[in-house]
């Protein structure tokens, strides 16, 4: 995490660590983290029970499969582009060919969510690690 309130380099943070799906710690903002995560393939399906969530996409392109009360969709984010998934919607984020992500959630908030399918090897279920930068 950014120390001292010193500025935070998006491009050496993420030169920092190769981990997919293992979000990254860059600061907090009152109650929230602002994380940061390479990604690559699929997340798992999960829903947030209490709190809404932010992603910007900050390289590549994620798509976030979402299931609403209408039916299931899928958003397309390049680059530049950002979304939030709104409490209790069940979503999967995905990247066939690979991104960087920055998301904004309530510290202590699990990567997999309060409900979710099983999580697979390559997805980190954790509130976060510290930035080694």
């Amino acid at each position: 995490m950014a120390k001292n309130n010193e500025p935070v380099s998006l491009a050496v943070a993420l030169a920092s660590f190769e981990d997919l799906w293992s979000p990254r710690i860059v600061t907090a903002v009152n109650d929230y983290d602002v994380r940061l995560a390479k990604v690559e393939g699929e997340h798992v399906w999960h829903t947030h029970d209490h709190t809404d969530e932010f992603f910007l996409v900050v390289e590549g392109e994620l798509r976030i499969a979402l299931r609403e009360p209408g039916g299931e969709r899928t958003v397309v984010l390049p680059k530049g582009s950002l979304f939030t998934v709104p409490r209790g919607t069940e979503h999967k984020p995905s990247s066939p060919s690979g991104a960087a992500i920055l998301v904004i959630e309530p510290t202590g908030t699990l990567s997999v969510g309060d409900r979710h399918e099983e999580v697979p090897d390559h997805v980190d279920a954790t509130t976060g690690h510290v930035l080694n930068s």
